[in-house]
């Protein structure tokens, strides 16, 4: 049961995300998720800070990287590497939080929460994909 309100948790989040996201307008819609993509990694990092050790901190700033290379792929070339990247993080949450070493690092709830949010973020960036194609907004950090 409680999986499920943790999933749930994740779902309405990420709604309100998505949300947060479109009404900052098509323009500035792709940075406000490119930024969400690196917070995800950073809370990770955050976790590793508080109850992990040296070689898990090194770990979630690996992951740190990997998910701003996917955002600096979507600032070249394609938003589509965006969604490549909160598509693929569910397994960074699952893989190596839930079923990995990584269970010791991350609260249960934040897991299964953050792994929702994650397919549901992706969903929505293949969705709008088609979209920004033909309309191509770009990553600006420098307007948010």
């Amino acid at each position: 049961m409680l999986y499920t309100i943790w999933l749930l948790l994740g779902i309405l989040l990420a709604v309100l995300f998505v949300w947060v996201a479109r009404r900052r307008g098509p323009q500035r819609e792709p940075t406000f998720l490119a930024l969400g993509l690196i917070v995800a990694a950073i809370i990770y990092v955050g976790f590793a800070l508080i109850w992990g050790n040296t070689q898990w901190v090194a770990t979630e700033v690996g992951g740190l990287l990997l998910y701003t290379l996917f955002v600096w792929l979507a600032q070249r070339h394609s938003l589509i590497w965006l969604a490549v990247g909160w598509a693929v993080h569910p397994l960074w949450d699952f893989g190596l939080h839930w079923l990995g070493q990584g269970h010791t690092v991350a609260p249960e709830w934040y897991v299964f929460a953050c792994l929702s949010f994650d397919v549901v973020v992706a969903g929505y960036m293949i969705t709008r994909h088609n979209n920004w194609k033909t309309n191509l907004p770009r990553i600006n950090f420098g307007r948010i």
